[in-house]
């Protein structure tokens, strides 16, 4: 019988270290669908992901809106309940279809996770294998990596807010990620294991996966992966007395690192499962009654918006009037159509004022 294809969806919170791995397989002979998201100041080493599927889930989560990682409890169940009203399935169905005749292929996204579902239903239609890496880094890393990438010249306050929201954020991407793929065959890398022995790291999740490598990672003879994996790059140890967290946060952000940190060795391990579990129950009642505590800023935001919305409208208005009564008073006497020349150049003047 011959084999189905294997796909393997790379995935995980932001700043994880899925480039990396990324980057990693590809070097290892996994195919990545061309041509991929281009390097930038934030990422010089490249992205190792398909930029049609990049830019797929980015405009359609953008809108919802979902972020790469969202602390919401809901976020899951808005993305899925958003594929309804999209095309978004059949596109994917066609791109993927394209794929099938490589024998492995690496499908790295940080927001896969939301829509994995779709992906398992996609595959078993195509008749391929979906397999999961999900890279792990611990949470203070990812959101002084954050912090570093996306809040250059932020305030204290507004960063307190964002490490804050960002750790919630991580903990709901963990419990996401492990529910989505418990049935399927799946492997947890930590990014330190990946940078200071990747050998050790990918042979461990090539068996996990069922991967075949392009190289016996036992022989320790010089690879390519040697040159791409820089040790440097990760040169502090950030530690939660860095992060300014309520202890709360922290607490149940550590417990969840502890536990999921044990699919590393056993992706399955029932224990471990239920540990996460109970701390995703956890987490949503902390959430709730954080949101609860929040209402009468929350209202506070958002009437505040509607009044800049009201007065920027006001103002619009306000303009249009004007202009009307200005060319009331210059209007000619030269008719284009039955009406006065100026009449087309004036209501295409308004309908752009009314559009912004």
């Amino acid at each position: 019988m011959e084999a189905k294809p294997k796909w393997v969806v790379i995935t995980g919170s932001g700043r994880s270290g899925t480039s990396s791995v990324g980057g990693t397989l590809k070097r290892l002979g996994l195919h990545i669908p061309q041509p991929e998201v281009e390097a930038d100041d934030k990422n010089p080493r490249g992205y190792y992901e398909p930029a049609w599927l990049a830019a797929l889930l980015k405009d359609f989560m953008d809108p919802i809106p979902v972020r790469t990682i969202d602390s919401r409890p809901t976020a899951p169940q808005v993305a899925m309940d958003a594929l309804a009203d999209t095309d978004i399935e059949d596109q994917l169905r066609e791109w993927l279809r394209d794929l099938l005749p490589h024998e492995q292929v690496a499908l790295k996204d940080t927001r896969a996770y939301w829509v994995y579902e779709m992906f398992v239903r996609l595959a078993d239609e195509l008749g391929a294998e979906l397999t999961s890496l999900t890279m792990l880094r611990h949470p203070t890393e990812v959101v002084r990596s954050r912090d570093t990438a996306y809040l250059a010249g932020q305030s204290e306050q507004f960063r307190r807010e964002r490490e804050t929201t960002n750790v919630a954020a991580w903990m709901n991407s963990v419990f996401e990620t492990e529910r989505v793929t418990r049935h399927h065959a799946r492997a947890w890398v930590r990014y330190t294991d990946l940078r200071t022995d990747w050998r050790e790291a990918m042979g461990r999740a090539g068996t996990q996966l069922g991967l075949t490598y392009n190289a016996d990672l036992s022989s320790g003879e010089h690879h390519p992966v040697d040159d791409f994996i820089d040790p440097g790059l990760f040169r502090s140890q950030v530690t939660w007395d860095d992060i300014a967290v309520r202890p709360e946060l922290r607490d149940l952000a550590q417990q969840t690192w502890d536990a999921v940190t044990v699919l590393v060795d056993s992706p399955h391990d029932e224990a471990a499962v239920a540990e996460l579990e109970r701390l995703r129950a956890a987490y949503v009642d902390l959430y709730e009654f954080a949101a609860a505590m929040a209402q009468d800023e929350r209202t506070a935001q958002v009437v505040a918006v509607r009044r800049e919305l009201r007065a920027k409208l006001d103002q619009k208005n306000a303009r249009i009037e004007e202009l009307k009564s200005k060319l009331e008073r210059s209007r000619t006497q030269d008719p284009v159509d039955g009406r006065p020349s100026w009449q087309p150049a004036f209501q295409r003047l308004v309908g752009r004022l009314r559009r912004r």
